[in-house]
């Protein structure tokens, strides 16, 4: 009897943890990860930053990953009547698809509150990676070189910690674009 009522509650928190597990996972978007890590480099000339334009590029280059990573937060994808996944902007009054398409009900994907919770922890962990990232250190803020290897050693962890809790209060069900709709 006391197995029967211990088993579920530790199924719904081992469930509860896997589903943070895969938000956090889910928190960044890939591509705007991979295109920061891509262009960082190059924009920053090695983090020697030699021409005052480089800064420029890469705080331009940092500000326009982190609203990506902001808007990626308000995309969702949805099968329609087709079995073709379309993708659209979340809304108050649902899902807006810019190319019309599909006659499927789209209003039960309104915006919530937790999807300016993620959007906000989108940036936060982005912003993170980003600024504490060996080029960008070089190049913005030299002196800050020594503290930051403390910094990653220590900050990305909170920052994962404390997000995955958030995801177990606010769970993430919308599969932006690059997700496949369940």
């Amino acid at each position: 009897m006391v197995g029967a009522i211990i088993g579920p509650r530790k199924a719904t928190l081992k469930a509860k943890t896997f589903t943070g597990c895969r938000n956090l996972i889910r928190l960044l978007p890939t591509g705007t990860v991979f295109l920061f890590q891509f262009l960082n480099p190059v924009l920053t000339n090695n983090g020697t930053c030699d021409r005052p334009f480089n800064k420029y590029l890469s705080f331009v280059l940092i500000v326009l990953c982190g609203i990506s990573c902001c808007l990626s937060c308000f995309t969702d994808s949805y099968k329609g009547d087709d079995e073709v996944v379309r993708y659209g902007i979340v809304t108050v009054n649902g899902l807006w698809q810019s190319t019309g398409g599909s006659s499927a009900d789209l209003s039960s994907y309104k915006l919530r509150f937790g999807d300016f919770v993620h959007a906000v922890l989108s940036v936060v962990t982005f912003s993170v990676l980003a600024l504490l990232d060996a080029y960008t250190v070089k190049c913005l803020y030299p002196s800050f070189e020594t503290t930051r290897k403390t910094l990653m050693m220590t900050l990305p962890t909170v920052i994962g910690v404390v997000a995955g809790g958030v995801f177990m209060v606010f769970p993430n069900n919308r599969n932006g674009i690059g997700y496949l709709s369940s």
